[in-house]
Formats: structure tokens, C-alpha cells, sequence
């Protein structure tokens, strides 16, 4: 494997034509010159092959502290968001410094293998010790040389609704999370879901922290949380600062209502996470047929010309049991779920996984550009349709100059058969 390529070859960009030389020095891209034919690699060069480079993958929404928990100290049985906050709600009582940090780090791990740089993850901050907050602060230092991390605190069991929930927010930020969270529709009574998001909004703001908002993840077409925090970030000119998960309950949402929706969400200019393989799961367990899939209207909302990503959510979980690090899993499901197979959609799928993750999180030295740093990928395939096609893992993944992986792409062949 070559430590500090000097410079990528035989690159095909998203965008352009044909095959480009990207140079590389102390760790940011130099510049990006197109080829008249295919080179051949020098010492220090190392050779996509022809293949797409892209910015790294983005995970926008995981749960790290509870990933690799699923079974313990039950299993979901039913299959619900709730029978899942009531499992972890008792792992959570045995949880250690030491083992928030183990599991992270081996799914952080999965997902460095994945092409994955950049993460945000949810904690759940309704536990008096804050114990998974401190390990994942830990955790945050320990993985900088291969991820960036940013930490949302996360009131799984509600900030109103939760006895000392307000007292433990402040206390997450003071602790170092990065991003303020909330749950409106697990509150108790609307009153209160409205009033934790005016709360959690105003702590972000005195703090200059992002906001990551658990957002009508349920299939109640009466969940109208999303409206609230729109209306909050649009009052205090946030919106981009603002990414609302899951906002399940827009699918079961009727379409005159969303007519009506749609015009506050394009002024608020908010970020939506949408997490197709959990949601498909974990939606429409009330219902008969037909079933509600529960996946936000992820279509509408890009035409809208607003920033749609998609994450993994679980890794293992009280809520999900699958799950192996791999975001092209994740956007090979979503794409099927939200009918998105046209080859327009296809084209510019891949920017669901990567720039639009990367404004979700609210970053601005993303991509791939001379003065940027020199953090990219090569995938499996000359084209997006390609690669989702291969569903293989990434050829190599180069973060600041340094390669922390590269790896050969798998041929598929039959013994015996020509």
C-alpha cells in the first residue's frame, strides 16, 4: 500500500469527462488536471484504475453508544421504536466507560473499512451519570487520525419528560457534545414535545451548536413537530444549522397539508436525514394492509431543492439487529423504498451519501478542490450506476494525504467456467 501518495491517477470525477491526475502535497489536494490517456503509476502514484473518486462517505445519524447491544439484556420482540427504548433503557443501566468505548470504536471501525470520515452520532444523555457522553467525548480524541466525529446530546426518553432533562442538556454541552438533540414526539403531551423544541433551539443558539432534531418518527399523520422546529429555525435564521431525523410521519402526511409544509420547509432551508433500512423496519407495525413504510418523502423534498441524506441509524441495536457499516447498503435500500431507480436519480445518487451528508453536518472544507484536504475515496465502478450495481467495498480511502486503506477489486469468476 502506498503510506503518502503524491498524487491519484486515471481518476474519473463526478461531473466531468474523462480521466483526471489529482496532486497531492502536505496533505491537501494540489490540483485536479485532466488526462489525454490512461498513465501509467509512478512510485508515489496510486492508480484508480479508470474507477470514480468521490469525497468520503458521510454518516449522518448512528447511534454508537448502543451499537453491538442487540440481545442485551433482551430482544425486540415486537419490533417498535418503543419495546427498543424500553430494551436499552436497561442496557443503559449496565453500561461502563469502558464498554461505550469498545463498541464504538469497533463500529467506528466497520465503518472506516466502509470509505466512511465523517460521523455523527446520538447519545443519550436522559442518564444522570452521562456516562456514554464522557466515554464518547474519549472516543472522539482517540479516532481524529481517521474520523471526524461530531456528538449530538440526545434525550431519548425527552427533555420535559424526563425528570432533570433540561439540567442534562446543559450539562451534555458544558461535557462537550457538538450538537443539541430533542425527541418532541415522545413526549408526553404535544404542549410539552413544542416546548422541548423552543428549548432545545434556544440552547443552541446561546451555545453555537448545530441542532439535530429526532423528528416525527412515528407514522401519526398528526405528528406535526417538523412545523414547529422550521418555524423556529426560519424566527432565528438557522435553518442550515438544522437537520431534522427521520420525519417519518411526512409519509402518512396528507398531500394538501405537505403543499403547505414544503413552502415554510424551503424557507427555513433545513437538513433532512432520512434512514431507510431502520425505518422500513420499524415503521408500520400498527397497521394492517396496506402497511405504511414510513420512510420521509425523500424525492419531493430534493426537487424541492432541499438537502437530503441518508445514514444507517443502528449498528446491531435494540432497534435493529442488522447492519454492517456499508452506506451503499443503506442507499441501494433507500433508493428501492422511495422509487428512485430512474437513471436521473441514479446519476446523482451518491451525493445522498456525500455532500448532502456533509451539509447536514454542517462542514466547509468538504470535497474535492485544490487548497482542500486531501480526503477521498476510490469506489468500485467508472460511474454511480456502477457502483451501486457492485455494491462492493471502496478500493482505497485517503484522508489528509495519508492512504488508510487500499485494497484490490474483487473479479467475480466461476471455476471451470469461461
Amino acid at each position: 500500500m502506498i503510506q503518502h501518495p503524491e498524487a491519484i491517477i486515471n481518476a474519473r470525477l463526478a461531473g466531468k469527462d474523462g480521466l483526471h491526475t489529482l496532486t497531492i502535497s502536505d496533505g491537501r489536494f494540489v490540483s485536479l488536471v485532466a488526462q489525454s490517456e490512461k498513465l501509467s503509476a509512478g512510485e508515489q502514484q496510486l492508480d484508480a484504475g479508470g474507477n470514480l473518486v468521490s469525497p468520503p462517505f458521510v454518516e449522518p445519524h448512528i447511534h454508537l453508544d448502543a451499537a453491538m447491544t442487540a440481545g442485551e439484556p433482551r430482544w425486540n420482540r415486537s419490533g417498535t421504536l418503543f419495546e427498543g427504548i424500553e430494551c436499552w433503557a436497561e442496557r443503559k443501566a449496565t453500561l461502563s466507560h469502558a464498554d461505550v468505548i469498545s463498541r464504538a470504536e469497533q463500529t467506528l471501525k466497520l465503518f472506516a473499512a466502509h470509505g466512511i470520515q465523517y460521523v455523527r452520532t446520538h447519545i443519550d444523555v436522559t442518564d444522570p451519570s452521562l456516562v456514554a457522553l464522557e466515554a464518547m467525548v474519549e472516543v472522539r480524541e482517540r479516532v481524529r487520525e481517521h474520523i471526524d466525529l461530531q456528538i449530538v446530546a440526545f434525550p431519548q426518553e425527552g427533555i420535559l419528560s424526563f425528570p432533570g432533562g433540561q439540567d442534562l442538556m446543559r450539562r451534555a454541552v458544558e461535557i462537550g457534545a457538538d450538537v443539541i438533540g430533542g425527541i418532541p414526539h415522545f413526549e408526553f403531551t404535544r404542549d410539552y414535545g413544542v416546548e422541548s423544541v423552543k428549548m432545545l433551539m434556544q440552547l443552541a443558539e446561546d451555545n453555537d451548536c448545530l441542532v439535530d432534531v429526532h423528528c416525527d418518527e412515528i407514522d401519526d399523520p398528526n405528528s406535526r413537530f417538523l412545523e414547529v422546529l422550521a418555524a423556529e429555525a426560519l424566527s432565528r435564521d438557522y435553518g442550515t444549522r438544522v437537520t431534522a431525523s427521520h420525519t417519518c410521519a411526512m409519509h402518512s402526511y396528507n398531500n394538501a397539508y405537505c403543499s403547505k409544509l414544503f413552502r415554510l420547509l424551503q424557507k427555513a432551508d433545513l437538513r433532512f436525514v432520512a434512514l431507510p433500512t431502520e425505518n422500513l423496519h420499524l415503521q408500520g407495525r400498527f397497521d394492517g394492509y396496506p402497511k405504511s413504510r414510513g420512510i420521509t418523502r425523500v424525492p419531493e423534498l430534493l426537487d424541492a431543492g432541499l438537502k437530503v441524506c441518508m445514514g444507517q441509524d443502528s449498528i446491531r441495536d435494540p432497534w435493529y439487529p442488522m447492519g454492517n457499516g456499508n452506506l451503499l447498503r443503506t442507499l441501494d435500500v433507500g433508493l428501492h423504498a422511495c422509487h428512485m431507480l430512474g437513471i436521473e436519480r441514479i446519476e446523482t445518487a451518491l451525493e445522498i451519501v456525500t455532500s448532502n451528508g456533509a451539509a447536514a453536518l454542517n462542514l466547509s472544507d468538504y470535497g474535492i478542490a485544490p487548497g482542500l484536504p486531501a480526503r477521498c475515496m476510490v469506489l468500485n465502478g467508472a460511474t454511480p450506476y456502477e457502483v451501486l450495481l457492485n455494491q462492493s467495498p471502496v478500493l482505497a480511502s485517503i484522508r489528509d494525504g495519508r492512504c488508510l486503506l487500499q485494497r484490490e477489486a474483487v473479479v467475480n469468476s466461476v471455476a471451470g467456467w469461461d
